[in-house]
């Protein structure tokens, strides 16, 4: 399916968190699909197709950053937002380093206009995928 609408693929593993912040994308007239783990995600298409990953830190299995980690492993260069209820500067850093487009607190930084901006200028980066 070609399409001019960017898929944005979100990896939480709370409910909750995952339906509000799909409900918030898809408001912003992007295709979404939402996974409730790292693997899930993995194990699907969307890796391929992903314009733009909003991950959780903390997961259960593997983490938002070992998901990162994995992803360059294959080859995949997706941008990432990262969102963690649990900030933690040390893991900020890392995932920054690596290559994060940005990296948010949840609730408040989520659901507001610094959510919605940093989405559409992370959406801006060119996204290179596994051959």
């Amino acid at each position: 399916m070609t399409t001019d609408i960017p898929l944005i693929s979100i990896v939480d593993d709370d409910d909750t968190v995952r339906a509000a912040t799909e409900s918030l994308v898809r408001s912003l007239g992007f295709e979404t699909r939402a996974f409730a783990s790292a693997a899930s995600f993995l194990e699907s298409s969307s890796p391929q197709e992903t314009r733009c990953l909003i991950l959780d830190v903390q997961m259960p299995n593997m983490s938002g950053i070992e998901l990162q980690s994995r992803l360059s492993e294959l080859g995949f260069e997706i941008p990432i937002i990262f969102i963690t209820a649990y900030p933690d500067e040390a893991v900020r850093q890392r995932a920054m380093e690596a290559g994060a487009a940005a990296f948010l607190l949840k609730p408040f930084e989520v659901y507001g206009q610094r959510f919605i901006d940093c989405l559409f200028e992370t959406l801006k980066q060119e996204k290179r995928s596994a051959p």
